[in-house]
């Protein structure tokens, strides 16, 4: 079984550069409070701790 990793958008991407909108959109997250379940790879991780303001991690499975 695979690790997930579930996590949640704080932040709001109004007044954010677009380096860091986009970053949200690959995690598949666009609306506050959306929370989203991932695989927990690498590169999730990386763009999580891009943007750590904007995200907040709630839990990791597996």
């Amino acid at each position: 079984m695979a690790k997930t990793i579930v996590i949640k958008q704080i932040g709001s991407p109004i007044r954010r550069p677009a380096k860091q909108r986009a970053t949200l959109i690959g995690l598949g997250l666009n609306k506050m409070h959306r929370v989203r379940e991932l695989e927990d790879t690498p590169s999730v991780r990386g763009m999580i701790n891009s943007i750590p303001h904007m995200v907040e991690i709630i839990e990791e499975k597996g």
